[in-house]
């Protein structure tokens, strides 16, 4: 669970488009394996509701040719807390860049997906909090901010193969942008067209402000060639 204490500058409003990054505790690694991964892409998807999971969920009878009643459930329909219109899966951090769609809906998505650590915990016998205070949130103003925030959530990624590259620059171009083209655990294969967890965003309002996906591509692109031009420039100087 989030541990969350104290007042938050930023106001979260219905409508409005919020960049939040939720850390581990003390460098924790949020996913040894990729069935971890999988039950946080599960968990954001079920958590995103209004109605608590256990009411979501009723039961159907239906007869067989046998004549038993097997009882099945269904999900009624969700009444969603936010649009999830981007996110991306770090060692020990998450990114999500959603948008308000309920009164509360962002504490109380980020609320539920704090009981992610109570599966965390019973798998790896730990106890006590998971995630580092209170997450952080960023309210998103204008077009120009949210397309700065959609190429920094999605180039995340690239640190795996060049920590602090943000800084000292990219090495190999081609690989970086091989690397996130095929990193599973975030949203841009979607916004590439690559179906990898389709239902898990809303991506319709993102493709047309930025201006198809083709732009969106570009954008990352762009952002991480320029990264490549600053190594080239640090390595001349170095010369």
């Amino acid at each position: 669970m989030h541990n969350m204490p104290g007042k938050r500058k930023v106001q979260f409003v219905n409508g409005g488009i919020y960049h939040i990054v939720t850390r581990a505790v003390d460098g924790t690694e949020l996913f040894r394996e990729q069935g971890d991964n999988l039950r946080m892409t599960h968990d954001i998807f079920e958590f995103n509701d209004l109605t608590p999971l256990s009411s979501a969920l009723r039961i159907v009878h239906c007869r067989n040719k046998n004549n038993t009643i097997p009882l099945t459930t269904e999900r009624r329909e969700r009444k969603l807390l936010v649009e999830i219109l981007a996110f991306c899966f770090m060692p020990n951090h998450v990114h999500l860049l959603l948008r308000q769609l309920q009164d509360r809906g962002v504490q109380k998505f980020m609320q539920k997906l704090g009981g992610y650590t109570t599966y965390y915990n019973k798998k790896y016998q730990r106890q006590g909090y998971l995630f580092q205070g209170r997450y952080r949130a960023v309210h998103i103003k204008d077009d120009k901010q949210l397309m700065t925030v959609f190429v920094y959530i999605h180039t995340n990624p690239v640190a795996l193969l060049y920590p602090g590259w943000k800084e000292r620059g990219i090495k190999d171009i081609k690989k970086a942008i091989e690397f996130i083209n095929q990193y599973r655990w975030s949203s841009y294969l979607d916004y590439l067209g690559i179906k990898n967890f389709p239902s898990l965003t809303s991506r319709e309002f993102l493709i047309k402000t930025i201006g198809g996906m083709e732009e969106c591509q570009r954008l990352v692109e762009d952002w991480l060639y320029q990264k490549r031009v600053l190594f080239d420039l640090d390595k001349v100087a170095l010369e």
